[in-house]
């Protein structure tokens, strides 16, 4: 790996990434907003849509508590969130482990064809994108940002640090 940038153009090149990953998430979230209106559902109940599909895709389905945890919802309200969606035919709650007090949700048959059909697009353009690239460059890409989610992740676990104390 090349040398890393000299240390008075860390701060720039952060701020760059930063600018870059922020616009990301906000992409990220008018997707998942467009996708809630064209199936008619609230923001919340289309982000847990997806995020239940993309951990089935990724063949590490969740449980309700690990959904909860990804939108910081209550257990009553994740609780209300499947109800809806359950009754709407776009989740079933499976009880597939040993200990069958554990719930696994799954997307319905009849919910994957419409987000296919709807973020295929994206997906499209994103593979087209991914292949202009070198399979070493997408390496070190993707490390980083295994790294960088790593770093968050370890600040999220910390404590929140006090207030500083208002001197006005």
């Amino acid at each position: 790996m090349a040398a890393g940038p000299r240390p008075e153009d860390v701060g720039a090149h952060s701020a760059r990434l930063m600018d870059g990953l922020r616009a990301f998430g906000a992409n990220y979230t008018e997707f998942t907003g467009r996708f809630a209106a064209w199936l008619g559902l609230h923001s919340t109940d289309a982000t847990a849509l997806v995020e239940i599909l993309y951990a089935e895709d990724k063949g590490t389905p969740l449980s309700p508590s690990q959904l909860g945890e990804r939108l910081a919802l209550t257990s009553g309200a994740t609780t209300n969130l499947l109800n809806r969606l359950e009754r709407l035919g776009h989740i079933v709650r499976t009880r597939e482990h040993a200990d069958r007090r554990i719930v696994t949700l799954r997307s319905s048959a009849g919910i994957e064809e419409p987000a296919r059909e709807f973020f295929g697009s994206l997906t499209a353009r994103l593979d087209g994108l991914v292949a202009q690239y070198p399979p070493e460059q997408l390496d070190e890409f993707e490390g980083f940002l295994h790294r960088l989610r790593d770093t968050m992740n370890d600040l999220l676990a910390e404590p929140v640090p006090p207030k500083a104390a208002d001197t006005s």
